[in-house]
């Protein structure tokens, strides 16, 4: 829980401010440098979970963290679009090595049962984190914007040493080797994960909403708080920096998630693939009215509750989708591969649709690109409405695996 506190507090608009005012750059830009990112996501995303796998959840993601506190400095460090680019690549390959092995070591650490609770108290914990940190990285960004930045380098940097020195790991037990060298077991362990992943229609189910979100939130995610500056407008207000309106933003979403990841809490401790499938339903439905709202929203407070609706949403989204997945993966010697299969999945959405809604945000509107990126969610929607009305399961997918061998 400590972990999720700590990696909170950097806290993501000031870097996001610092683009657009400083480093000046363009819709199509700030979309493409989250594309790179995602790419450098999809190329280590399964050989970093086998890592995990293979050798020790703990060392994967803190190397992990300590690259992303470098991509933080090197980021803040520079206005040029081409060192942006290879500062998002660095953080990338870092969330690969964190991704999939965080949410295995703690699986690993308090036991298939337990572990809805504890991903729940992780989201509870990051708010909090999220909360104090915005606080400080923005009024630290008033005065410098870049020390602000360096600042979230310096904290990731350093809960990558925690945890390689401090974290314990008890519940770990490597893949088996059997005599086989590194490589052959790394892809031994890929082939495995894909194949409990084919084996298990939930599995695929999951996998495959992972990519329409991730195809639906990389437009959504480098865009918002251009269209604030740049279409909507933040008002002045006792001669504060606009930055403190995006602090009071991110507070108020803290907040309310706080208060219902309690409620979600309850619910995850007995839910059953169904109960989880209808909230994903509803969740996901309620995220896609927000982000339409605040695309044609031209009103400041009607944009405002629109982005605490959508930031809510995605909040109570994450432990659930986390708690089905992990719950469902009843291989430990796969469960990392298996989480960085659905993170690649969700890397290969944001690859995706990216270009096309930073393509259209530049030649039509940064509105006309929102509102794409909302549309781009309804297929996950669809699959979350089908699991329903199968009992938590998507039959019709299980044919899905026999026909791309067959193809292959």
């Amino acid at each position: 829980m400590l972990a999720r506190f700590v990696l909170a507090l950097p806290a993501w608009v000031v870097v996001a401010v610092y683009l657009v005012r400083v480093a000046k750059l363009d819709p199509l830009q700030l979309v493409l440098m989250g594309t790179v990112m995602e790419a450098a996501v999809f190329a280590f995303e399964v050989p970093t979970g086998v890592v995990a796998d293979l050798v020790s959840r703990r060392l994967s993601f803190g190397v992990g963290w300590l690259l992303q506190g470098a991509a933080w400095a090197l980021a803040g460090a520079t206005k040029s679009f081409g060192l942006i680019l290879v500062a998002w690549v660095i953080w990338g390959i870092g969330a690969t090595f964190e991704s999939g092995a965080f949410e295995a070591w703690i699986t690993d650490e308090v036991g298939r049962d337990n572990v809805g609770r504890a991903f729940v108290r992780g989201t509870q914990a990051m708010y909090l984190g999220g909360l104090v940190g915005l606080l400080v990285s923005v009024g630290l960004a008033t005065w410098d914007i870049r020390a602000a930045i360096f600042a979230a380098g310096g904290v990731t940097v350093a809960m990558g040493i925690a945890a390689l020195l401090v974290f314990p790991e008890t519940g770990f037990r490597p893949a088996p080797r059997q005599g086989r060298s590194h490589g052959r077991t790394m892809l031994e362990t890929t082939k495995n994960g894909l194949r409990l992943v084919q084996r298990a229609p939930v599995l695929l189910l999951l996998v495959t909403t992972a990519l329409f979100a991730g195809a639906a939130s990389e437009g959504y995610d480098r865009l918002w708080e251009a269209h604030f500056l740049r279409d909507i407008g933040v008002p002045r207000f006792a001669g504060l920096d606009p930055l403190w309106w995006f602090a009071v933003l991110g507070v108020v979403t803290m907040v309310l998630g706080l208060f219902a990841v309690n409620g979600v809490a309850r619910r995850l401790e007995s839910a059953s693939p169904v109960r989880m499938a209808s909230l994903l339903v509803v969740l996901s439905a309620v995220q896609i009215a927000a982000m339409l709202g605040f695309a044609l929203a031209s009103a400041f407070a009607l944009a405002v509750a629109a982005v605490w609706i959508v930031g809510l949403a995605r909040s109570l989204i994450r432990p659930v989708y986390s708690t089905w997945l992990n719950q469902a993966i009843d291989d430990s010697t796969v469960r990392a591969t298996v989480n960085s299969i659905a993170s690649q999945a969700d890397a290969v959405g944001e690859v995706a649709g990216g270009p096309g809604v930073g393509a259209i945000g530049k030649a039509v509107s940064l509105p006309a690109a929102l509102v794409t990126s909302g549309l781009l969610l309804t297929p996950a929607l669809a699959l979350y409405a089908r699991a329903v009305r199968h009992h938590g399961t998507e039959p019709e997918l299980e044919e899905l695996p026999q026909t791309v061998q067959a193809g292959a």
